[in-house]
């Protein structure tokens, strides 16, 4: 019996290991559809400010203009920043909030059916890229990203000590 399970957690873990290399390349798919679409979202809303400043203002948020502008600055620098692999945590962070914020305020119908109608909650314009950003903020940006890259950049300058590159 004994020899069997050393058998299977043989097994398990070649199976696993394997499946574990999948890791870098999922993260890195995930950071490039959603950071590109999250930039086309952004970069449409800089060319239709006014209109998103008028949505905004039926959500009674204040500064609408103002907000729209800083909202379509976070979602086009934020969705670049989020594909390239870029400050991935901190800018996964700052998506995060926002999403969460597009549901409360802009989506918060979907928000409060997650338990009672979750379809209706998923289906919601911001679920993907809440689920995305949250993907990263949880995981990291995995190793195909620029972070690796300065990190190694840092590491060869002797540097690999330096808070800005600890992540």
């Amino acid at each position: 019996m004994r020899h069997l399970l050393l058998k299977l957690r043989v097994v398990h873990d070649r199976f696993f290991g394997l499946v574990s290399l999948a890791q870098s390349p999922f993260l890195l798919l995930v950071r490039l559809y959603w950071g590109w679409q999250l930039a086309q979202s952004g970069w449409g809303k800089l060319h239709n400010l006014g209109q998103v400043a008028d949505y905004f203002t039926t959500l009674n948020l204040p500064f609408p203009a103002r907000m729209a502008l800083f909202i379509a600055c976070v979602e086009f620098f934020g969705g670049i920043l989020f594909a390239l692999g870029l400050f991935s945590r901190m800018t996964a962070l700052v998506l995060t909030v926002n999403m969460i914020a597009a549901f409360v305020l802009g989506d918060h119908d979907a928000l409060v059916s997650v338990i009672s109608d979750p379809d209706k909650f998923m289906a919601a314009a911001p679920y993907t890229f809440l689920f995305a950003s949250v993907l990263v903020l949880i995981f990291g940006p995995g190793k195909l990203c620029v972070d690796t890259l300065l990190r190694r950049f840092a590491h060869l300058s002797g540097k690999q000590d330096s808070p800005e590159f600890a992540m």
